[in-house]
């Protein structure tokens, strides 16, 4: 996590030069680099989005740890569209109350052990794609993760 935030601090504040992405393959790329146990995952996407794909991967790999970390081994995870994004959502427990106001603060973790910065990282990088990441609540109850503003234009062909 800390590699990744010192690279994230080199690369800048902004995305520069996104390329088309196909969002259902950053999610697997992102899902086969994260310590899943028996947790599940469910993509429900074929879109392409205009992103920068190693900091868009470093976004999914940072959710799907945190749902691991706070929903349990065995927590199902859901990746899906929105009109104007993205949602990452799980069928965990949600957002504990108390730590609702600091999510996205570095160094701040509702669970033993863990470092805090995943979801500050989050952040950062939709900020940087000039997104916005909003937590709320999942079809399950769990917790939801929606990215907006994304665009979703395809560039015409070179």
């Amino acid at each position: 996590i800390v590699e990744r935030t010192l690279a994230l601090a080199r690369e800048g504040e902004t995305v520069g030069d996104p390329e088309r992405v196909d969002l259902a393959e950053v999610v697997a790329d992102s899902w086969s680099t994260v310590d899943t146990a028996d947790a599940a995952l469910s993509v429900e996407t074929d879109r392409e989005v205009l992103a920068d794909p190693d900091r868009l991967r470093n976004l999914f790999e940072n959710l799907m740890r945190n749902a691991v970390d706070h929903a349990g081994d065995d927590v199902s995870i859901r990746v899906g569209d929105l009109s104007d994004g993205f949602f990452v959502e799980d069928d965990g427990p949600g957002i504990d109350p108390a730590v609702a106001d600091s999510l996205f603060e570095p160094g701040e973790s509702g669970a033993a052990g863990n470092t805090g910065f995943g979801l500050a990282i989050v952040q950062e990088i939709a900020t940087a794609h000039g997104w916005t990441v909003e937590p709320t609540s999942g079809e399950d109850g769990g917790a939801r993760f929606e990215v907006r503003g994304v665009d979703k234009r395809t560039p015409a062909a070179p």
